[in-house]
């Protein structure tokens, strides 16, 4: 496959050759060229990776319903009792709402998918089996993994740790957890069962963590002290973690470099917080950071459109960047910066000015999309979008590209 007449980072006109699944040569834009096989035409768009969503609730959704009132209270047991009183009523059957919000992310863009998958005692494995149907019916056009999720924690509601575990059996990717402290109100007891059936089915583990200051800071700690014990560098993920900066500037930088130096993730929904770690010293460190758009317009939240343009706009601004270089950071992060954590084949971020994802050799998971520069393109958020998965165009102008 030839794509034709793009700018790979914005930079200069290129002509982008494809071996199956991999780039296998960048050549200055000829246009007097008369190629053979198989032409995407770029039309001058920008080039750039496809974007990896490792924070999404694909079992919540309620995207392409009527919009509803907003009926959820404070805390986190307050909202799971909301979303048990009305997944099951929803005016479309869950495993169609799934399929529909993964098809809308392929098609603007998003080829790289970790999905959590609510497991407790009142859904059982229905939510998971749902996510399940989903990965296995886009199977061809987006990569997924599964996070089994105790939303309602492990120890409160007897039995759910027995249904996770069923879930693991049923190949599960990812093993989470949420909360130690204020959730199940039994940190050690919690993180036992967490890295007890993540070791015991050789999967990551990814913590939910919305603790505040000190409390959130005490419970990273127990994680690390786990990862480094057990020998989970490179296997754990921390998503939210919202005020792990709020204690002090010591002890943010302490946590920056534990996290680079056992190789945990950060999985960040970009959310308006104050006291988060700065996502340019995570960057700067070599943490691998990931971009997530967590639930999708559910009973959650009203917010979430499946995509992740748009969530990269909400990186950029509830950061505050102003300047392109940090701007088109924050689209490193949302594309490789997640591909990363889905795969230790792919690198860390090295830094700020890090571009990575279009050298020969690297996989053809990419998105033509118009802008005159990555910065203006999350500015504006154009509808004129190619998105390739495995080398093979999987969607254009925002719809599925049918086999």
């Amino acid at each position: 496959m030839l794509i034709r007449h793009v700018r790979p980072w914005g930079g200069e006109r290129s002509d982008v050759v494809l071996a199956g699944d991999r780039i296998a040569a960048i050549r200055p834009h000829d246009p007097a060229a008369q190629p053979s096989g198989e032409v995407v035409e770029g039309r001058g768009r920008l080039l750039l990776p496809s974007f990896s969503d490792v924070h999404v609730h694909l079992d919540s959704t309620r995207i392409g319903l009527p919009f509803r009132p907003h009926t959820g209270g404070p805390g986190v047991w307050t909202m799971t009792m909301n979303d048990r009183e009305n997944w099951r009523s929803a005016e479309v059957p869950l495993v169609e709402r799934v399929a529909g919000t993964l098809e809308r992310m392929i098609a603007r863009g998003t080829t790289r998918v970790r999905s959590y998958a609510q497991v407790d005692v009142d859904c059982k494995l229905e939510k998971f089996e749902a996510v399940v149907a989903a990965k296995e019916k886009f199977a061809g056009q987006a990569e997924v993994q599964i996070m089994t999720f105790p939303q309602a924690g492990i120890l409160r509601e007897k039995g759910t740790a027995e249904y996770l575990e069923a879930s693991l059996k049923a190949g599960a990717d990812v093993m989470g957890g949420i909360d130690p402290c204020t959730l199940d109100r039994d940190p050690k007891g919690h993180l036992d069962v967490v890295f007890a059936l993540a070791e015991k089915y050789q999967v990551e583990v990814d913590i939910h963590l919305h603790e505040p200051g000190e409390l959130g800071v005490f419970s990273t700690d127990l994680i690390l002290d786990r990862t480094r014990a057990l020998g989970m560098q490179g296997k754990v993920t921390m998503s939210h973690a919202y005020e792990l900066g709020s204690v002090s500037e010591s002890v943010s930088r302490r946590i920056i470099d534990e996290f680079a130096e056992l190789d945990i993730a950060m999985a960040t929904v970009a959310p308006s917080a104050r006291g988060q770690l700065s996502l340019v010293d995570l960057t700067e460190a070599g943490v691998r950071v990931g971009l997530g758009e967590d639930g999708q317009r559910d009973y959650w939240s009203p917010y979430g459109n499946c995509d992740m343009l748009d969530r990269t706009w909400q990186l950029a601004f509830t950061n505050n960047f102003r300047r392109d270089e940090l701007i088109e950071m924050s689209l490193a992060v949302a594309t490789m910066g997640g591909a990363s954590i889905m795969s230790h084949d792919v690198a860390r971020l090295a830094g700020v000015g890090d571009r990575p994802g279009l050298a020969v050799g690297d996989r053809a998971d990419l998105l033509l999309v118009d802008g005159e520069t990555p910065s203006s393109a999350v500015m504006d958020r154009g509808t004129d979008r190619t998105v390739l998965h495995d080398g093979v165009v999987v969607a254009d102008r925002l719809a599925l590209v049918r086999g």
